[in-house]
């Protein structure tokens, strides 16, 4: 578990002025951001990740807008701060924070958060070090076990060698059960009305084929699926509620996921994944891979001994395999594993001036 890892709430004063010291580090998972703050946040109260979560929304919110939104951040950004975890054997908890709010668990943040804290030794007891007589010894896996609003999930990181350095070739996480609530469920676009399947991948998506809809998985035509996955979003949160049968609070969609013809010979789909105000993830967005392969094995088209390859609109790949099959509910569901890579692409200070009339960040 976290020994003595908290984030450092720290303010000083320089010239007369008092500033807020945010300190993180960040890192990149098939090209989605992650940026882990290691200092500034208060530490969450509360017994559940949940609560915790909650906690920040009401004590801290405007400094998850310092961290995500402009000018440090921007809409397409994930935060992530780790706290004390909330169940025998984790190693730590970890709240997601995103442009609009609190995401019970992002698949890239767990993949980009076991990587950071494998490679830089943020929990002792499997730090990775330099040589040999680390706490992993020469062994090529490590396992990080991470609280989230959404469940505990288990990683398992592949290490590597070179050198004196260790680092973490890639992470494989067990995610929490997935399942389909609704097939075919009709949403309703002004005259227009569209079938989506509603699917669970630690959040709930919504995903839509783009052959359906005429709109093709490419880079110039990413605006019009930036407005369109916000307008499906909308109506489908509007017209009812979406809850996980047996957690509650698990409620809503959270994404709008387009699926369409993969590029990459390996892939078996292309994706892209759009979130609140219009947030795109650049990876083939893993939970969301987890909630299409939850479809696919309900339309029969998932093989148990094959690995489903999902690729991203840049072209990054997720692997994905069902670990075992379970149930939620009354309804049939899989666990899961995918499988990505992350890399630590720099350490920042930032300064939240008391002055500054928009320290508390902007959206465009």
């Amino acid at each position: 578990m976290v020994s003595d890892f908290h984030a450092v709430f720290h303010e000083v004063f320089h010239e007369g002025r008092m500033l807020h010291v945010l300190k993180t580090i960040d890192a990149h998972v098939e090209g989605e951001p992650l940026r882990l703050v290691t200092e500034g946040l208060p530490r969450p109260v509360g017994k559940t990740m949940a609560q915790k979560r909650d906690w920040m929304k009401r004590h801290a919110d405007q400094l998850r807008r310092a961290v995500v939104l402009e000018p440090r951040g921007h809409r397409d950004i994930c935060a992530a701060l780790l706290t004390e975890p909330v169940s025998p054997g984790a190693d730590a908890g970890v709240i997601f924070l995103q442009n609009d709010g609190y995401s019970a668990i992002s698949g890239h943040g767990i993949i980009a958060v076991a990587t950071i804290a494998l490679e830089r030794g943020l929990f002792p007891s499997t730090s990775l070090g330099t040589g040999p007589s680390t706490s992993l010894g020469a062994g090529p896996e490590a396992r990080v076990v991470l609280d989230t609003a959404a469940g505990t999930v288990h990683a398992r990181a592949r290490v590597e060698s070179r050198g004196d350095r260790r680092r973490v070739d890639s992470v494989a996480f067990t995610n929490v059960p997935s399942f389909v609530l609704s097939g075919g469920h009709a949403v309703r676009l002004g005259t227009r009305e569209l079938r989506v399947d509603i699917a669970f991948g630690g959040v709930f998506y919504a995903i839509v084929d783009t052959e359906a809809i005429g709109i093709p998985l490419s880079a110039p035509r990413l605006p019009e699926l930036r407005r369109l996955g916000v307008e499906i979003r909308a109506s489908i949160n509007a017209a009812a509620r979406i809850t996980h049968p047996a957690h509650p609070d698990l409620s809503g969609i959270a994404g709008v996921i387009f699926t369409g013809p993969p590029q990459d010979p390996e892939a078996h789909l292309r994706n892209v994944a759009i979130f609140g105000d219009g947030a795109a993830d650049r990876s083939p967005c893993a939970t969301g891979t987890s909630a299409v392969m939850a479809v696919l094995d309900a339309m029969g088209l998932l093989q148990d001994d094959q690995p489903f390859v999902h690729e991203s609109m840049i072209g990054t790949l997720h692997r994905g395999r069902v670990a075992r099959r379970t149930q939620v509910g009354d309804l049939p569901a899989i666990v899961a594993e995918i499988e990505g890579t992350a890399w630590i692409t720099g350490e920042h200070t930032f300064h939240v001036d008391e002055d500054d009339p928009l320290k508390e960040g902007f959206q465009l």
